[in-house]
């Protein structure tokens, strides 16, 4: 479809340009999405093609203007287009976009990973946090001469073939592909365990131990609902790996730092073997890194005999926006000033949350937000929802969209909020909510 005729398009809806750009996109793009959850299957409707964002907005294809409280799944912790982060890749740009070649900022990026989270001694900076836990796992497999690998259900590590596995029901099983095109044999080494559940990965240990080259999960669950876990069963954990040999990488793709300066590790005072790391270091970049002791971190080439390497690792104009954002972080008394954002909204929402219509929890980890419509409660394991109560999320996000709130679109994912936040933002947000659950009932 051309420009010409996308003008011409009616608009009887609010979405109409953003349905004649989907259309356009599925003759060329798989699902007309480059990532699944885009894709509103999990909601109904037409996907909206975002044009900018300012702030805390976010604006589409039509012109509508909505609170964004995706913020890109976690980067945008500074919001959308902060001036210091657009300086900053401003002037690495006009440097050139990638040499290939060692850089100063990723030196300086590095320095201020390794000073924040002290079980990272050193980071090797990739494009991903795929490629950040597919190369801490080989590292790992490499340092302890070991294979096997232990992840949890309901714990999102990237799409690599041997973490995209189910779980099984009870205790510890055989990792089973989760997609097609994973064969059983990439996952043969991959044993999944239920979060919350000390027994299970006691009897793990106490049967393959041996051989259990690492146990990776994210220490603030955030891909299946926001999992908090208890510390005692992190705790546990720690103490298996220790106990069997085993390394301990804590996944902080997300929650790294978010939630504090030195992420989950400092805020539950747990030092895990090895870390990945995205999102916020990239300040809306690609990037990923993983960390762990100079001792591990050896073994990795040129120094060591464990191979990884990426045309694009360390790329200038990411480290420079990564650099641009915890500066900020640091200016600003970021990690304070989210925490007291959260907590404002969790005051804000709870008399909203009190009245609706069927059951509705907020679930909240300093600035990471879930409303979770389980109807036993807010759970830290992998409990699917009901078909019924996908279909309640279905309907509030098509309310709350209408309202000028961009939720993301699957009950299972959590909301972000940003430095660009402010108290009428929430203030709108909770109207919105109110409103929306009204409409329900």
């Amino acid at each position: 479809m051309t420009n010409a005729s996308m003008a011409a398009v009616s608009a009887a809806t609010p979405y109409a340009r953003s349905a004649s750009w989907f259309e356009r996109a599925q003759r060329v793009i798989p699902g007309g999405v480059s990532s699944p959850v885009r894709a509103f299957r999990a909601v109904g409707g037409t996907p909206l093609f975002i044009t900018r964002g300012a702030g805390s907005q976010v604006f589409d294809a039509d012109g509508n203007a909505y609170l964004d409280m995706v913020g890109s799944w976690g980067p945008l912790i500074a919001g959308h287009a902060h001036p210091a982060v657009v300086e900053a890749v401003t002037q690495a740009v006009a440097r050139g976009t990638t040499y290939g070649a060692p850089c100063a900022a990723e030196v300086e990026l590095a320095e201020r990973v390794t000073a924040a989270y002290p079980a990272a001694e050193q980071v090797r900076f990739v494009s991903s946090g795929t490629e950040a836990v597919m190369s801490a796992i080989r590292l790992a497999r490499a340092y302890t001469g070991r294979d096997l690998i232990v992840k949890f259900a309901g714990c999102y590590h990237g799409h690599a073939d041997h973490l995209l596995v189910a779980a099984g029901s009870g205790l510890a099983t055989f990792g089973r592909p989760s997609s097609a095109g994973v064969p059983e044999a990439f996952t043969a080494c991959t044993r999944v365990l239920p979060l919350d559940d000390e027994a299970a990965a006691e009897e793990l240990f106490a049967r393959e131990g041996p051989r259990i080259a690492a146990l990776i999960v994210e220490p603030f669950p955030a891909n299946h609902g926001l999992l908090v876990q208890r510390p005692e069963f992190l705790t546990t954990l720690r103490r298996l790996t220790q106990e069997h040999g085993a390394l301990l990488i804590f996944d902080e793709v997300i929650c790294g730092f978010r939630l504090a300066r030195g992420g989950a590790a400092e805020v539950l005072g747990i030092r895990p073997d090895m870390a990945t790391f995205g999102k916020v270091i990239g300040g809306g970049m690609p990037v990923g890194a993983f960390g762990a002791s100079r001792r591990i971190m050896s073994r990795l080439a040129p120094e060591g005999d464990t191979y990884q390497a990426g045309t694009l690792s360390g790329n200038p104009v990411a480290m420079s926006a990564g650099l641009a954002t915890l500066d900020l972080l640091e200016r600003e008394s970021g990690w304070a000033r989210l925490t007291a954002l959260g907590a404002e909204a969790e005051r804000l929402l709870a008399p909203v949350l009190a009245t609706a219509p069927y059951p509705l929890q907020l679930v909240r980890a300093g600035s990471l937000l879930w409303l979770s419509l389980h109807g036993g409660g807010a759970p830290r394991d992998a409990t699917p929802l009901s078909p019924q109560e996908t279909a309640r999320f279905a309907a509030l996000f098509h309310a709350m969209l209408a309202r000028g709130m961009y939720l993301p679109p699957s009950a299972y994912e959590g909301c972000f909020l940003s430095l660009a936040h402010s108290p009428a933002d929430l203030q709108r947000f909770a109207a919105a909510l109110r409103e929306s659950l009204r409409a329900a009932a």
